[in-house]
């Protein structure tokens, strides 16, 4: 099932990604939020703060009430501290 994740850390950066599995939403994630992290300038212990507090727990929700939500057919949204991803079933094209 293909579905798209938005995410949105508040006044830092917005990002999207497109795709089927729920791991590579994860993963993907992790990696693109985990880099602005790097970037915004925070210490190195605020970092691993950011990531244990607010990606982690995201991670696994994607992988849990994410995935029961688009199964059912639902769009889900989950804010942890200053980090909002949405997962939306993808449009299927319309036929013409």
């Amino acid at each position: 099932m293909d579905f798209k994740m938005s995410w949105a850390m508040a006044g830092e950066h917005m990002d999207e990604w497109t795709g089927a599995g729920f791991g590579q939403a994860a993963h993907a994630l992790r990696e693109r939020v985990g880099s602005a992290v790097e970037a915004s300038g925070m210490t190195p212990e605020a970092q691993e703060h950011f990531r244990q507090s607010f990606i982690v727990p995201t991670q696994k929700a994607i992988c849990t009430e994410g995935y029961e939500a688009l199964r059912a057919g639902h769009g889900w949204t989950k804010a942890v501290g200053p980090l909002l991803v949405a997962l939306d079933p993808a449009m299927k094209p319309a036929i013409s």
